[in-house]
């Protein structure tokens, strides 16, 4: 991987959003959205091409506002989200929407790359996740292991369950919570869970972690001080059930068994700044990203906290006392551009080096100031 040439996209507006198209699973595709106040925004549909090392890209525009959070859906390749800013009455507010791709920017793609820069298709609205009294919006999560049609919007204090309707043309709020306590709490980054048949997720408030299950909308757990400072990110283990990991702004990324949150199960303290994001390998549990605006990517190999690999669970008690006193974790970083967010492609046919190579080549290069 070292002797290969980097690989680097380059956008004219600035963008702080990206997500892999985890609907696609033959190539590895990101999405990438902008942030211009005074140009109509974009989403950069960008394909690496592994095995010649070039970049296949399109382009689609996005009027409605600048692009803070973008999430594809895990079902339908050409349905996404966005969430962004928009103004209303003289102040800025934050909004989301389901969006569908044109039907032939693949076709257009790959009859010429060059078109859809200078001549951007425009995104098909499908509807707006919105309501009068919740506004705010900072992040929209697909159900992970479902069919397209369930989200969870966090807007200010507020989780909303959102079911889609009418082939994505209509959405009803199905159910909601509200997060209570003293000051004005307000939900930062939230993950939902693809274990217990999808029915919980997780969200971070301020320096707090708390689970909820999505049957009865209530607080299943609590991490209170998970973090020193402001919790950034979360990811479950995609193999393991019970276990998180979280990161934020006192530099560390603990490990959570969220049956017992007294104390985190491991922590890193490797950076030396905020860790903007955490991520799990979607195949290989003991293999996780960090990003931090410390200007490094620190892929660790947490092998004595994850399970046996290619997703088989393995409990705590089939390891013998000796197989775990002998394993070791280890770290490697990579030295980039202030990461603002990383992620795994997971393309079943994709293997760890070509979806680490994707990453460290060219999408961390999109920056957060």
């Amino acid at each position: 991987m070292e002797d290969d040439a980097p690989v680097i996209y380059g956008l004219e507006f600035q963008a702080r959003a990206l997500t892999s198209q985890t609907g696609e699973t033959d190539a590895i595709r990101f999405l990438v959205g902008t942030q211009s106040l005074k140009f109509d925004n974009q989403i950069h549909i960008i394909e690496f091409d592994d095995e010649n090392n070039i970049i296949n890209k399109n382009v689609l525009l996005h009027q409605s506002g600048e692009i803070w959070h973008i999430a594809a859906c895990p079902a339908d390749k050409s349905v996404l989200t966005t969430c962004y800013n928009k103004t209303s009455d003289s102040r800025v507010v934050s909004c989301a929407s389901v969006w569908r791709m044109p039907c032939d920017w693949e076709t257009g793609n790959n009859e010429s790359p060059e078109d859809s820069v200078h001549n951007p298709q425009t995104l098909e609205l499908l509807c707006h996740l919105e309501n009068s009294s919740h506004s705010n919006i900072a992040c929209v999560l697909w159900e992970p292991m479902g069919d397209g049609k369930r989200l969870i919007s966090l807007a200010d204090n507020h989780a909303l369950l959102w079911d889609l309707q009418e082939s994505s043309t209509q959405a009803i709020i199905s159910s909601s919570v509200t997060l209570e306590g003293k000051g004005q709490l307000k939900f930062t980054s939230g993950k939902w869970s693809p274990h217990h048949n999808c029915s919980q997720f997780a969200s971070a408030n301020d320096t707090s972690i708390r689970g909820w299950d999505l049957r009865s909308m209530s607080q299943i757990y609590c991490i209170e001080s998970a973090h020193g400072q402001l919790v950034r990110d979360l990811d479950f283990n995609p193999n393991r059930q019970y276990y998180l990991a979280s990161c934020g702004d006192d530099c560390k990324v603990k490990f959570w068994d969220v049956r017992n949150v007294q104390e985190p199960v491991k922590t890193l303290e490797e950076h030396s700044h905020w860790v903007w994001s955490v991520r799990y390998n979607h195949s290989h549990d003991q293999l996780v990203l960090t990003a931090s605006s410390d200007s490094r990517l620190i892929l660790s190999n947490m092998v004595s906290i994850s399970s046996e690999p290619f997703g088989h669970l393995v409990d705590e008690e089939e390891l013998s006392e000796g197989e775990e006193n002998h394993q070791e974790d280890n770290i490697n970083t990579c030295n980039l551009l202030l990461p603002s967010s990383i992620l795994w492609h997971q393309a079943s046919n994709l293997s760890f080096t070509h979806s680490l190579y994707s990453i460290t080549n060219f999408l961390l290069r999109f920056l957060t100031k």
